[in-house]
């Protein structure tokens, strides 16, 4: 075998001495993601071992998700560096020299669209939904589950109509600064327009949310290829941060895009009102049209309602109460080949169409082929591989752990024990009650419950919930707190705790924000350091995530948690250099992927769940805006320790 050089003869390289070459890379590279993802791996393992005090269920299934996202996470950057990203440089580079402005714009509107239904993190925003009802949030709930589509489509719009800006910033030499001072104070104002209204409220941690998931694996490194091209191809920024920025713009936008869905959707939506309300008869035809169906509704009422809504709808019958749970987010057992075979169809639906609409672009429009066409075909290849055995992994291994891990979570600061399901024995033997004295004299009445191990536990038996008449009782399931009733306080720092060390660690395996750091790294000659950025980043997401989860925990208003940050933001953008405004906007953008969004996702509903909040929406926002501050923060440092550097260097020249 052999390789190319510039001068087209070959340097022919014996079998065994290229294998040994490519197993000495490959075993890098898998090192590498070995040490990108240990951290959050090592975390979530010994916080459910040390602290929760359980084990992980399917460790076979755990072993084998976890290694397939090591080599997943491996092929997918091999599949960036080689295919996607010189194919979408290359677009950006010879795009001005056939296409005025007009093209160029519609272009990254098609790609903006494209990317965006591309990304696999979008299909998971709607499990933070699970728990929405249409009683609490009838607006939520509809964009959430009766018009899913218009939803994507205001996404996908929105981060089409940032593209296009991107790409006419870059034709036209434009700055980040002032899209900034513009966009982020009309969002700040229709966020509070939105906040005073009590059905729009409910919307906002979703819009905000949406402009965090946009922006993942797929959409990142293409369209910073594309903006460094075109800002090559045109010279009118002849700084080499200049394609940076594009990815604030698909942050931003999409938030617009729902906000303005909601608004539109609002002026046909019911208001809020109680549980015992929705289901009541005379509100009966409305809450069909709503819901869908009266087997929607009925299905409803025993998933997501409780006894009171129940009565409601059947008025004069008794349901029969069951085990309250939200939805979870994976199973605890997924067989191996469905998953595959799913996440494979997702990754050819995510990788393909973009790729094709490149080379559609390249070929048929610009009238050139790709440069190391191989090269490219195998870099498509990893990347479909790699996207394919990563989203598998998580679905296998980082998520489920994820769950296990947030679910237990509010046991640490509860204080009393948590009603959480009820067991109807009918007919039950009164017989079959017990006594038992304790050392003060009261006496205790239990019965033996079979476990569904087969082991038989004393629960207690009270008399109330006995019907002699229909030789009925009713069984109140409780979950016990972890820690007893005196650390309540404790519990919410071990579970803050908790959120900022999951924000940290999945930030440092997310493979959008190691693609944008390299980037940084290679166009600043060294000057702005991958690790720096990285680090810089996953502080920002660590405090994010406990800002967010703190949310949940006291139900603060989700406008009241937005406008601080950003308000903030706006100054220290002014006083930062244009390159670090323009990547610390960026790095915002890129937080929140494919490995963090089902982690933090997994505890958000644990807690939602358990507190019995109307969504978990608002904690995936805190996580991009956050980082932006660290990494604005980290440039004016760095700013001032090269100024200081160069003042000791002219004092030496002078002294001299």
């Amino acid at each position: 075998m052999g390789f190319m050089t510039d001068n087209v003869s070959r340097i022919h390289i014996p079998f065994h001495s290229a294998l040994r070459m490519l197993g000495g890379y490959f075993r890098v590279r898998v090192l590498e993601q070995i040490r990108s993802i240990s951290f959050i791996l090592v975390y979530l393992l010994g916080f459910q071992i040390l602290v929760l005090g359980t084990t992980p269920a399917n460790a076979l299934q755990l072993t084998l998700g976890i290694g397939m996202v090591v080599f997943g996470l491996m092929f997918f950057l091999e599949g960036l560096i080689l295919g996607l990203m010189p194919l979408g440089e290359q677009v950006g580079v010879q795009l001005p020299q056939k296409a005025g402005v007009v093209l160029i714009a519609l272009f990254g509107l098609l790609l903006g669209v494209g990317a965006t239904f591309a990304e696999p993190a979008i299909a998971s925003l709607r499990a933070a939904g699970l728990s929405v009802t249409p009683w609490d949030a009838p607006l939520l709930y509809w964009m959430l589950e009766r018009a899913p589509g218009q939803l994507v489509a205001a996404i996908g719009g929105g981060v089409g109509v940032a593209v296009a800006f991107g790409m006419l910033r870059f034709y036209l030499g434009l700055p980040i600064k002032p899209f900034v001072y513009v966009l982020i104070p009309l969002l700040l104002l229709v966020s509070v327009y939105c906040a005073l209204d009590e059905n729009l409220v409910s919307i906002l941690g979703l819009a905000w949310d949406a402009g965090a998931v946009t922006t993942g694996a797929v959409t990142v490194p293409l369209v910073l290829a594309l903006g460094i091209g075109i800002s090559r191809a045109t010279g009118k920024q002849d700084r080499a941060t200049a394609g940076f920025g594009v990815v604030m713009l698909a942050s931003a936008f999409p938030v617009l895009g729902v906000m303005l869905l909601g608004i539109h959707l609002n002026q046909q939506a019911p208001r809020p009102q109680s549980e015992a309300d929705f289901f009541s008869q005379e509100n009966r035809k409305s809450a069909i049209l709503w819901v869908g169906s009266e087997e929607g509704l009925t299905l409803l009422a025993f998933e997501r309602g409780t006894e009171t809504g129940r009565q409601a709808l059947f008025p004069g019958e008794v349901s029969e109460p069951h085990t309250e749970q939200a939805p979870p987010v994976i199973s605890p057992g997924l067989s191996l080949m469905p998953v595959i075979r799913t996440e494979s169809g997702h990754a050819v639906r995510s990788v393909l169409p973009l790729t094709f609409l490149l080379l559609v672009v390249l070929m048929l429009w610009l009238r050139s082929r790709p440069r190391h066409g191989d090269e490219v075909a195998l870099g498509v290849f990893f990347a479909w591989l790699g996207m394919s055995l990563l989203t598998s992994g998580i679905r296998l291994g980082l998520a489920p752990l994820g769950d296990e891990v947030g679910r237990p979570l509010p046991r640490l600061f509860r204080s009393v024990a948590r009603e959480e399901g009820r067991l109807i024995f009918e007919p039950f033997d009164p017989d079959l009650v017990f006594s038992a004295v304790a050392s003060d004299g009261r006496v205790d009445r239990f019965f033996y419950l079979q476990e569904s191990a087969g082991v038989p536990r004393a629960v207690p038996f009270d008399p109330e919930r006995f019907d002699p008449a229909r030789m009925r009782y009713e069984h109140i399931l409780k979950r016990p707190p972890l820690f007893g009733p005196e650390l309540t306080l404790a519990g919410i720092a071990l579970v803050l705790m908790f959120a900022f060390g999951l924000g940290y660690g999945s930030t440092l395996a997310e493979p959008a924000l190691r693609a944008l750091g390299r980037t940084v790294e290679e166009l600043t000659v060294g000057t702005i350091r991958r690790v720096g950025v990285v680090r810089a980043v996953s502080l920002g997401v660590g405090v994010g995530l406990v800002i967010g989860v703190s949310r949940i925990l006291y139900d603060l208003p989700m406008i009241w948690l937005l406008l601080p940050p950003y308000l903030c933001l706006l100054p220290l953008t002014f006083w930062s250099d244009e390159d670090f405004a323009a990547i610390a906007w960026d790095c915002g953008g890129v937080t929140t992927g494919s490995i963090t969004v089902p982690l933090v996702l997994a505890m958000g509903l644990g807690i939602g769940s358990e507190l019995k909040v109307i969504d978990g929406f608002g904690v995936l926002a805190m996580a991009s805006a956050y980082p932006i501050i660290s990494v604005l923060l980290y440039g004016l440092w760095m700013q001032r320790r090269q100024a200081r550097s160069l003042m000791g260097t002219e004092g030496d020249v002078d002294h001299e």
